[in-house]
């Protein structure tokens, strides 16, 4: 824990009567839920400032958590301090105009690929970037202010990057953070409702991937899911995504792999790994992330084929090399 980083970041807060926050493009629960715990807490604590939430896309079942601010203009941008989070690229800020601030500051857990903040403060092996938030709040608690909607949103994107506190990531400090979230009254009971309640058509389309999912040589799991399929289901691109969570549980099967066809023509790929090391992958298709979670985009068959291949031969070789895998 870096708390000189942390004591400079506060520092720059306290300097700027303008704050925009901004996340990844295609959040997830800790994209999302880092970003309005942190605009929470400096709303508590500097309530004469502007505390903006910003960005360009949002996560429709997410949409329990509240809203966003609109896009303020270019210009307004001149003399406020930007601070990205869960963000290890510049080119994946959902925020098209964050570099136009004065200052740019970067909070992100994923593994460091570039510095494009005035400070970066980037610990990849926190659980999340919400955790790495709970850090900075408990280490300035005599100057900061939280309050039972905050710790919510800030616990809902730790239970939800770290698989509900299973990942690799996870250690005492992690459940630390969460327990101090949960002492300042969160609901979890309505807030796991919200998260993992199965409606009929998710039900109905997990049966078709574990129905019809396929397996490399070596054991790599993999789905595609159509457009055409996400019609006749009923289901949206962000539901299609978590196909590749009905993949983990499969004996033998280190990697699992969900191949997402969006309506932009691209596809979007999730990788999941258990032991075995699979950013090196994501990172050869327009991706990256975790050491076992990660995610790539891909634009034919072709590349497809070519990504589980590459996943089957790192699969191979994990096998082939130790020992106690299951």
């Amino acid at each position: 824990m870096n708390r000189q980083m942390m004591q400079e970041i506060l520092e720059k807060i306290k300097q700027h009567q303008k704050i925009v926050i901004s996340r990844h493009w295609r959040p997830d629960g800790d994209a999302v839920g880092s970003t309005k715990g942190l605009q929470r807490i400096l709303q508590l604590t500097f309530p004469e400032k502007q505390i903006l939430l910003i960005n360009e896309d949002y996560a429709s079942y997410l949409s329990f958590l509240g809203t966003e601010e609109c896009q303020i203009e270019e210009k307004d941008y001149s003399d406020a301090l930007s601070i990205i989070l869960d963000t290890a690229t510049a080119k994946r800020v959902s925020n098209s105009l964050f570099t136009k601030a004065q200052e740019i500051i970067k909070i992100d857990h994923h593994i460091e690929v570039e510095q494009y903040g005035t400070l970066n403060w980037v610990e990849e092996n926190c659980s999340s970037a919400s955790q790495m938030i709970v850090m900075f709040y408990l280490s300035f608690r005599d100057q900061l202010k939280i309050d039972t909607t905050g710790a919510t949103y800030l616990y809902t994107g730790m239970v939800t990057d770290s698989g509900r506190f299973k990942f690799n990531e996870t250690d005492g400090e992690t459940l630390r953070c969460a327990a101090a979230m949960l002492d300042l009254g969160v609901d979890i009971q309505t807030l796991y409702a919200h998260l993992y309640l199965t409606s009929m058509e998710t039900l109905k389309f997990k049966s078709k991937v574990l129905g019809e999912f396929k397996l490399s040589p070596n054991g790599v799991a993999y789905t595609y899911v159509s457009l055409d399929l996400q019609k006749e289901l009923g289901i949206t691109n962000e539901d299609a995504s978590l196909s590749v969570s009905f993949l983990e549980t499969i004996k033998d099967s280190l990697i699992w792999l969900a191949f997402i066809e969006c309506p932009d023509s691209t596809i979007r790929v999730r990788l999941r790994s258990r032991f075995v090391t699979i950013n090196q992958v994501a990172e050869h298709f327009n991706g990256g992330g975790h050491a076992f979670a990660s995610g790539a985009t891909v634009h034919s068959t072709e590349e497809m084929q070519a990504l589980v291949s590459q996943a089957d031969q790192v699969l191979g070789e994990y096998k082939n090399t130790h020992e106690g895998w299951l």
